[in-house]
C-alpha cells in the first residue's frame, strides 16, 4: 500500500479538528479551535495523530468533548474536576487516584508521527535550540531512521508548559535521572514474570504486561505522593 493509501486508511472514520469544530458549533457557539487544542493540552482529550502530525478525532473523542463543554457550561466545573469525573466514569479507568495513566498507555502505539527537529519544535511551540538541549539531556531522541515520534511531541509540549513557569533545561535533568533509575527497577521487578512459563512467547507477553502494570502504578504513586506533600505543606 502506498503512503497515501496508508494515510487514507488510518484517517477513515475520523474527523479533522475543523470538522469537529463545525459539529460542536451547533450546540456550543463559543467553542474555537484554540479551545479544542487547549483541552487537549490539559489532558481532557487525546486525539490520534497522522504521520504528518495532524489531529484526527474519533466518535469517542467528539463525545468526550461534548461532555467536557456541557459540564463547563451547565455546571461551571473546573477542568481538573471534569477530567477526574470523566476518568472515574470510564469503564477502563483505574480506581486508584493519581495521574490517569493506565497500563495500556505504556503499550507501543501504531501510526506514530515522524517529525524533523524543526517540525517538533513548531508543534511544541519551542525553539529548536531548546529541543536540542532536551535531546542533549536525554529527554527526547530520534528513531534509528532519524525522526522524532509522538512521545517526543508530548515530552516537548510538557517541557514548553514548564518553561512558562521558569523551568530551564538544567531543571529537566532530574526527570531523566528518575526515569533511568525507575526503568531499571521496573525491569528488575518484572523479570520473575518472564520465568513463570516454559513457552518463550508467553513469558515475553507476561513480562511486558507486568512492566506496563508496574509503570502505571509508579506514575499514580508519584502523583499521589506529590499531591499529598503539597497539601501537607500548604502550597496546594
Amino acid at each position: 500500500m502506498s503512503a497515501r493509501g496508508e494515510s487514507e486508511a488510518s484517517t477513515r472514520g475520523t474527523l479533522s479538528i475543523g470538522e469537529v469544530l463545525s459539529l460542536l458549533k451547533r450546540d456550543f457557539p463559543d467553542v474555537t479551535i484554540s479551545k479544542i487544542r487547549f483541552l487537549e493540552t490539559e489532558g481532557l482529550i487525546t486525539p490520534a495523530r497522522t504521520s504528518s502530525g495532524y489531529r484526527r478525532f474519533s466518535d469517542d473523542d467528539v463525545r468526550r468533548l461534548r461532555d467536557v463543554l456541557t459540564m463547563q457550561r451547565d455546571q461551571y466545573l473546573p477542568l481538573k474536576v471534569i477530567r477526574e469525573q470523566l476518568d472515574k466514569d470510564a469503564e477502563d479507568a483505574p480506581a486508584a487516584a493519581g495521574s490517569g495513566m493506565r497500563p495500556e498507555d505504556f503499550r507501543p502505539g501504531a501510526g506514530r508521527v515522524r517529525l524533523t527537529r524543526g517540525e517538533l519544535a513548531e508543534m511544541a511551540e519551542l525553539n529548536e535550540a531548546y529541543v536540542a538541549e532536551l535531546e542533549s539531556l536525554g529527554l527526547v531522541w530520534v528513531s534509528p531512521a532519524g525522526h522524532y515520534d509522538q512521545d517526543a511531541v508530548i515530552i516537548c509540549q510538557l517541557a514548553a508548559r514548564l518553561q512558562q513557569f521558569g523551568f530551564e533545561g538544567r531543571h529537566m535533568r532530574s526527570f531523566r535521572v528518575v526515569a533511568d533509575r525507575e526503568t531499571g527497577l521496573i525491569e528488575q521487578m518484572a523479570t520473575p514474570f518472564a520465568k513463570t512459563t516454559g513457552r518463550e512467547r508467553d513469558s515475553k507477553v507476561r513480562s511486558q504486561e507486568a512492566v506496563r502494570e508496574i509503570a502505571a502504578v509508579f506514575v499514580q504513586l508519584h502523583a499521589a505522593l506529590l499531591r499529598a506533600e503539597l497539601i501537607r505543606s500548604g502550597r496546594a
